[in-house]
Order: C-alpha cells, then sequence, then structure tokens
C-alpha cells in the first residue's frame, strides 16, 4: 500500500491532452428537499428527510422507517397517461433532469443534439412496477401484466426517458453497479466527454426502492437500522452506536459539458470534474476489504487521474452509510490515503447520508452535486446524530454543524455491494480557470 501511496505527480497521466470536462447544472431530489436550493438549505440546518414510511402497509415489517421523497408530483414534469407507464425512479430522473437543464441554462437543438448524451445510472430501477405486476400476474394471470411493466421498470429506461425528453441523441447509456451506479455514470460520463465522443452529458443516478420487497429485502440482510421509535437520529455515521442504515429515494443530476462548449456559449461553470477511479475488493459479496483497501485504491486512482497530491484535498464527502464495519473500513482508508492531515482534523468528512438516508444506486449523483455546492458555499455540511465517536473512528466528521472552510478541491466516495468503487475528484471553479 506504501507503494501505491506516491505523489501522483511521480506518476504519468495515462491519457495526457484529455480535454476538460466543467459541470453547469444540478438537480437534485431526495427526502430532504425535492430541488437543489432545499436540499442545500436542509442540510445545513441538519433537517432529517427519515421518517415512519407512507408508501405501503408496515403490517409484519421489522424496519419502518425510510427517508421519502415528500410532496413531490411527477406530472409537473411528465404527462398523466405517460407518467402510469413509469417506475418511481424514472420520474426522479425526469424532475433532476430538468432541474439541472433549467440551471445549466443549455439549449439541445439541431445544433449540438448529436454530441449531447445521457449517462443515469440505478442499482435496483422500478422495483415498485416489479412488485405490482408481479402481484397483477398472481391475482388474475400472465395477461393481467401491464405491456409497459418492461420498459417501465429496467435499469436504462431513466436515461432512455431523460434522452427522448431533451432530444439529446449521443451516448446514451446506464450504469448498474448497486451504491456505485452513478458515481460510475458520472465518471463515465467525464471519460466519454474527455475523449471526444460527446461535447454535453446529462450524467448521475436514480433510485426508489422504498417497497416493501426493497426494505423487507435490506432488513433481512440486517442491513438497515431497527431504530423505528426514533427515525430522525437512526443514521449516525461513525458514532459508536450506529447499527445500520436507512433506505432513502430520489435522484442527482449534473450537466456535463467540455470547458470550451461551456465557454463558447457564455455558461455559468459550477465546478471542474479533474479525477475518477475504480477499483474492486474481489473479497467478499457485501463486506469490504481489510483496512478498506478498495477504498483506499479508488481515492489513490482518482488522485493519480486528476493530478493532485493527497493534501491538496479539503473536504471528502464520505460514503458512510451507519453500518458497523463499512464505516470504520472507510475511515481507516481516509487514514490511509491522506496520513496526518486526516488525523490531524485538517481534512474535513462528513456524511450527508445522516440526513438524506442511503439512496443506493442513486447516492452517488446526490452526493456529487452536495459536494459541488460544499465548494460553492465554502461550507462543508455536517454529519448529524454523533453523540460518542467509535474510538476507530478519529477523523474530522464535522459534527452536528456545518463548517465554513476553504475548499478548493473535494472528493466523494461511493462504494457497492459485489465490492465496486469509485470515487471523483471536484476542482473548484475560478474565473482564471486554473
Amino acid at each position: 500500500m506504501a507503494e501505491q501511496n506516491q505523489h501522483p505527480s511521480q506518476r504519468p497521466d495515462p491519457q495526457p491532452g484529455q480535454r476538460r470536462v466543467v459541470v453547469t447544472g444540478i438537480g437534485l431530489v431526495c427526502g430532504v428537499g425535492n430541488t437543489v436550493p432545499e436540499v442545500w438549505a436542509g442540510l445545513l440546518a441538519g433537517k432529517s428527510g427519515m421518517a415512519e414510511i407512507t408508501a405501503f402497509d408496515l403490517t409484519g415489517h421489522p424496519v419502518r422507517f425510510a427517508a421519502e421523497v415528500k410532496n413531490f408530483d411527477p406530472l409537473v414534469f411528465v404527462e398523466k397517461k405517460e407518467s402510469r407507464k413509469m417506475g418511481r425512479f424514472i420520474h426522479f430522473a425526469l424532475a433532476a433532469s430538468a432541474e439541472a437543464m433549467a440551471h445549466s441554462g443549455l439549449v439541445i437543438d439541431e445544433t449540438n443534439r448529436d454530441r449531447f448524451g445521457v449517462h443515469i445510472g440505478s442499482g435496483i430501477g422500478g422495483f415498485d412496477v416489479i412488485e405490482r405486476e408481479h402481484s397483477a400476474m398472481l391475482a388474475g394471470g400472465p395477461r393481467k401484466i401491464s405491456p409497459f411493466f418492461i420498459p417501465g421498470s429496467i435499469v436504462n429506461l431513466a436515461a432512455g426517458h431523460v434522452s427522448i425528453k431533451h432530444n439529446a441523441r449521443g451516448p446514451n447509456e446506464a450504469t448498474a453497479t448497486a451504491c456505485t451506479s452513478s458515481a460510475h455514470s458520472i465518471g463515465d460520463a467525464f471519460r466519454i466527454i474527455q475523449r471526444g465522443d460527446a461535447d454535453a452529458m446529462i450524467a448521475g443516478g436514480t433510485e426508489a426502492a422504498i417497497t416493501p420487497m426493497g426494505v423487507g429485502g435490506f432488513a433481512a440482510m440486517k442491513a438497515l437500522s431497527t431504530r423505528n421509535d426514533d427515525p430522525t437520529h437512526a443514521c449516525r455515521p461513525w458514532d459508536k452506536d450506529r447499527d445500520g442504515f436507512v433506505v432513502g429515494e430520489g435522484a442527482g443530476i449534473l450537466i456535463l459539458e467540455e470547458l470550451e462548449f461551456a465557454k463558447a456559449r457564455g455558461a455559468k461553470i459550477l465546478g471542474e470534474v479533474i479525477g475518477y477511479g475504480m477499483s474492486a475488493d474481489a473479497f467478499h459479496m457485501t463486506g469490504m476489504a481489510p483496512e478498506g483497501e478498495g477504498c483506499f485504491r479508488a481515492m489513490m486512482a482518482a488522485l493519480r487521474v486528476a493530478g493532485i497530491a493527497p493534501d491538496q484535498i479539503d473536504y471528502v464527502n464520505a460514503h458512510a452509510t451507519s453500518t458497523p464495519l463499512g464505516d470504520a473500513l472507510e475511515s481507516k482508508a481516509i487514514e490511509n490515503v491522506f496520513g496526518a492531515r486526516a488525523l490531524d482534523g485538517e481534512l474535513l468528512v462528513s456524511s450527508t447520508k445522516s440526513m438524506t438516508g442511503h439512496l443506493l444506486g442513486g447516492a452517488g449523483g446526490l452526493e456529487a452535486g452536495i459536494t459541488l455546492m460544499a465548494m460553492l458555499e465554502q461550507t462543508a455540511p455536517p454529519t448529524m446524530n454523533i453523540v460518542e465517536l467509535d474510538p476507530q473512528c478519529r477523523l474530522n466528521y464535522v459534527p452536528n454543524e456545518p463548517k465554513k472552510a476553504k475548499i478548493d478541491y473535494a472528493l466523494s466516495n461511493s462504494f457497492g455491494f459485489g465490492g465496486t468503487n469509485g470515487s471523483l475528484v471536484f476542482k473548484r471553479w475560478t474565473e482564471d480557470g486554473r
């Protein structure tokens, strides 16, 4: 591991001369709010999106709470007839994409539509549609299955519908890598633009797994918090009494553009994507490798691509979901990457899942947007519900209150079942573009 921890400048850029990729729009939907301003204000206020589940009958369910999206009307973004053909995860993707596009001010027309793509991931896709149509079949036989069952549920249909909505005719892809899905989608979209296959991409992720089978399945794995009597304080990353994650839902979408393309249209640039790293634990179906070694390698790969040293990172938006083992191993991996700066508290690390819950395949998109907001506002959002730190967890987790700070470079982590890891590095945009 020490050999891998050399200064990135000592390791050659694997693809010199790449095109630069900037962010010009953000769209967010989650249990804390349905727009970027709502989500950001909620995070700074320590607002919890967690409450008793309203989406289905809770009879027999050992876990009775989640971070549901509230007061959401899909008909704002899609016609009623079409809405019925889509899973809820598609609704969220359309909403977040609409906000991101409006934020960017970018208009897709005949001059650019063939160079404008979509890359939106999801870990599970239309779980709500799958369960509904299965019930219909059991009750009435195969003839009761809707012809819209498949196109309403498969993972790539979020990207498909967004592409149709905005007439984006460039690359159209979807990643399904569990809880790393949308980080991988953003990273892959970044590379698509770098290599010249598109000039702009709608990228991120979406998820809607607050269903009887979704919540019940994770509960059966003993992965979820069971604090039914105190949902708002249930997700407590790095706290010694953490007992599992809380299922969230929603979407996070970024508009990525090639720098000169964005400049030519006078776009307001929100930040730059400069690094993307991936790794596999190759260790266990759901557990992380010892010492967080796979997480370490993903972060180091992202820093290598970014061409910056670990001591240049000011803030890490951690994957930390509030599981006993996962939080400690990610914390150890961050120690191993950032060394003394992490241990002396100079590096700020927080988990906004303490408020939003875990969006599974949508988490990386949501948290990439939050990381960009942290740079724009020069404020690290807090980790809520830290009462007493686990002795194994020794970093500055921005406990319970936001912190004003200089944030020029930030890193966002996502890790998923199957040992799939992804890290993204963002750079604060300055007027001189340096």
